[in-house]
């Protein structure tokens, strides 16, 4: 069944991602790779777990439905085994909906925090320095940040791998819907070839 293959090849590659995402927002609670005194001192948007929760938890469902829908047919449909792997199909497109969700929702949250900036010390105190992406084409205005240090270009780099992963991911979930409603319409398919 060539949806089912190609289901399992989406479902092998977004597991990966799910692990990467997950750990890119744990390093987030170290800025600059330390261990910081206070929690208020981390940036207010990893409080939110958008690698963990979104892009983490929340995909592993669809890739582990995806990864067993190659050999599923839902025990068959009254003894009828292309209405089961139908029926499969179908429901692995409701998984891929959560998929795109979780991702949507890491998504939305790195890019507002690649947008705010981190939360750093000024020498005065703890605040966003940054106001509206400025800092992003202007690196001088980084040194405003004295501490920790380097948690522009930390926070920078593991928002961005957040922002581009559950794109990515809302991409292969996105993907499985489509492959997901020929597998409901047309059930066993030999003729064509996706990953499998």
């Amino acid at each position: 069944m060539c949806t089912g293959g190609c289901a399992k090849c989406l479902g092998t590659t977004l597991i990966p991602l799910a692990v990467l995402c997950t750990l890119a927002n744990i390093l987030l609670f170290f800025p600059g790779g330390e261990v910081v005194e206070d929690n208020v001192h981390i940036t207010d948007e990893v409080w939110y777990f958008g690698g963990i929760l979104g892009s983490g938890v929340l995909m592993t469902f669809p890739a582990l439905v995806f990864l067993g829908l190659k050999n599923n047919d839902c025990c068959g449909c009254c003894g009828n085994e292309s209405c089961g792997k139908r029926f499969a199909m179908f429901s692995s497109i409701i998984f891929a909906a959560v998929g795109v969700l979780g991702a949507g929702y890491c998504f939305v949250l790195s890019a507002v925090a690649l947008n705010r900036g981190p939360k750093c010390d000024t020498g005065t105190q703890w605040t966003y320095p940054f106001q509206d992406g400025n800092y992003l084409a202007n690196h001088t205005l980084w040194n405003m940040c004295q501490s920790p240090k380097n948690i522009v270009p930390w926070n920078l780099t593991l928002f961005s791998l957040l922002l581009v992963m559950s794109g990515i991911q809302a991409v292969l979930c996105g993907i499985q819907v489509v492959n997901g409603l020929f597998g409901t319409i047309c059930g066993d398919c030999k003729c064509c070839g996706c990953c499998g």
